[in-house]
């Protein structure tokens, strides 16, 4: 990688055209393929900018999924090869694009002291010779892709039920697939059997012979166990899996996968220590698949390791790479304030501005059922509650994304959607509970709100191409590390900061990204042992204290991890042992 960060996915919309406004720097960035609509909006768009020919893909057209996709990566990947060679033409002045690209990379990068050279040289034929050699270092960052795995819905023609290759995350795998990209799909959200079967099918995913790939897989994952089982799948149909993304289960953006107690450090140490004998197991199981289709792979394709959730400073970045020797670390919620690289509509940035620590929590509005990092001061939570006050919770359901509830009807419905809302609170009313119970329950119910919307909509509004009377209010999920970032950013100051090279906080003494996560952690069985008093049972007694356990085993790796945190600044890490023991305080005042 040129550079030792990425933006992983944010959202539907926030990193949606990251690539056109990043990739040409270098940096590499993930888009989510999920709404198709969106998808086909942007490419209309970004055609009239570029003075591209735009032929609509209409709904009416075979397979119009797959193909507004691909239309679109393609037209991602031939802008950015164009911002590329336009680079090559420039000249080294002070303010020119060119010479942003190679003050942005970290000054670890081997061009580095070439350009220091070069900026000194006085003679004219060797500062030209040094020019020419930095030429040959310009490479864009990846176009990579997102697919959450189980949203998978099933789709119908004229009433019938199509095949299983027309469903939602099958017809993204297919549109990615036939694509121009070289670049990486990252599966995210768990494992779905028969969208990696049917990806096992598509030969970009093969090796030439050469042993490379046209395009890679890339698994994020919260824990080694499910990294494990997901690779040997895959590598039994012969899928290589070219990287590792581990995020924190609960210090992150979006949909949280919280793990049953297992923290990021100690989940990391377990990578760390076993990443020869995974390659090793992986690589068995992947050449005897080979070797069945009578290809000879004698050597292991490249793992590469990344790591993303509540990173904030230059030092837990080069910490995390130097400790843990991993290739790269993920920044996602900071790029949020950083108009250069993702897309925020104004009104929300400046309501990110100004946003309080208790404005970013962890709730119920995921109509998937998965705990959703949501932000308190959205236009999408204020409109929740608006319609809450009329009688008229929940969202009319357009475009179906996340439909999943067949309680009330054979064909799936969303449980943020008006129609299922409605009914269940018709339900509720039948139940004799008291008011407390009550409450509790049409809160429950309530706190659904279509992420399928808001979280198209910032791109909606920012580029203006949002349908007459379509709604627009925006939801945004940002990880808990935000609160720290007051304000926007350049995309210099942002990347700066990332290397060390400035700081943009405020406040210098934010707690170590470990230590935020294990309070998270903490916070989150607390809140669970509250919501069950009642009903609590043997099953979940047990739970509770196996969660508790393994936090405890996590306090205590991070008190052996302090010796090892010289990088950390002084008043970070001296702090480091008093926050651990006011943790296993909290732990144990945890009651059942």
């Amino acid at each position: 990688m040129t550079h030792t960060f990425h933006i992983p996915v944010l959202g539907l919309a926030f990193s949606i055209d990251s690539a056109l406004k990043v990739a040409q720097y270098g940096i590499s960035s993930v888009m989510s393929i999920v709404d198709d609509e969106l998808i086909e909006r942007m490419r209309r768009y970004y055609c009239g900018q570029y003075q591209i020919s735009y032929r609509p893909i209409a709904k009416t057209e075979d397979d119009y999924r797959a193909k507004r996709i691909t239309a679109y990566l393609n037209l991602v990947q031939f802008v950015v090869n164009r911002q590329i060679e336009a680079l090559k033409r420039q000249p080294f002045t002070e303010n020119s694009e060119l010479t942003k690209y190679f003050q942005l990379l970290p000054d670890s990068h081997p061009s580095k002291p070439i350009y220091h050279a070069m900026e000194i040289e006085s003679n004219r034929a060797i500062k030209t010779e040094l020019q020419d050699l930095l030429i040959n270092y310009l490479k864009a960052g990846d176009i990579d892709v997102n697919i959450m795995s189980k949203v998978d819905k099933m789709n119908y023609q004229d009433s019938n039920l199509l095949d299983q290759r027309y469903s939602d995350a099958s017809a993204a795998l297919r549109g990615f697939a036939n694509s121009t990209l070289h670049s990486s799909l990252i599966l995210s959200a768990g494992m779905n059997p028969h969208l990696y079967a049917y990806l096992a099918e598509l030969p970009g995913f093969f090796p030439n012979s050469e042993g490379l790939f046209d395009k890679k897989i890339v698994l994020k994952v919260s824990d080694f166990r499910s990294a494990l089982i997901q690779a040997k799948y895959l590598a039994k149909r012969g899928v290589w899996v070219s990287e590792f993304r581990i995020e924190s289960g609960l210090n992150c953006g979006g949909h949280a996968f919280a793990t049953d107690g297992f923290l990021l450090g100690p989940i990391l140490q377990e990578f760390k220590e076993k990443k020869e004998s995974l390659k090793t197991e992986l690589f068995e199981i992947y050449h005897e698949y080979w070797t069945s289709q009578e290809r000879s792979l004698t050597t292991p394709p490249i793992i590469k390791y990344t790591v993303q959730g509540g990173v904030g400073t230059a030092s837990e970045h080069q910490f995390l790479l130097d400790y843990y020797g991993f290739d790269a670390v993920g920044w996602g919620s900071p790029f949020l304030m950083v108009p250069e690289a993702t897309t925020v509509d104004q009104e929300t940035l400046k309501a990110l501005e100004t946003a309080k620590q208790e404005d970013f929590y962890c709730s119920g509005a995921s109509p998937l059922g998965i705990p959703f990092n949501n932000f308190r001061q959205s236009g999408a939570e204020h409109l929740r509650l608006e319609r809450i006050k009329k009688g008229r919770p929940g969202s009319p359901c357009k475009k179906e994304y996340l439909i999943s509830n067949t309680e009330f009807s054979d064909k799936p419905i969303c449980t943020a959607s008006r129609v299922y809302q409605h009914q269940k609170i018709q339900e509720l009313q039948k139940q004799n509970l008291s008011v407390a119970e009550y409450d509790k329950a049409f809160d429950a119910i309530t706190e659904k709100t279509c992420l399928c919307e808001g979280l198209a909509a910032p791109a909606y509004l920012k580029y203006n191409i949002q349908k007459s009377k379509e709604q627009t209010a925006v939801s945004i999920c940002p990880g808990p590390n935000l609160v720290w970032f007051k304000k926007q950013y350049s995309l210099r100051e942002m990347i700066d900061h990332i290397y060390g090279r400035i700081s943009v906080f405020e406040n210098e003494n934010r707690p170590f990204v470990m230590i935020n996560e294990l309070n998270l952690y903490i916070d989150h069985i607390q809140k669970y042992v509250t919501d069950n008093k009642n009903i609590m049972n043997d099953k979940k007694i047990k739970y509770v204290a196996k969660f508790k356990a393994q936090l405890q085993a996590g306090i205590a790796y991070y008190n052996e991890l302090t010796q090892h945190l010289s990088l950390i600044p002084h008043n970070i890490s001296t702090a480091i042992p008093r926050q651990l023991e006011l943790a296993s305080l909290r732990l144990k005042d945890i009651h059942m």
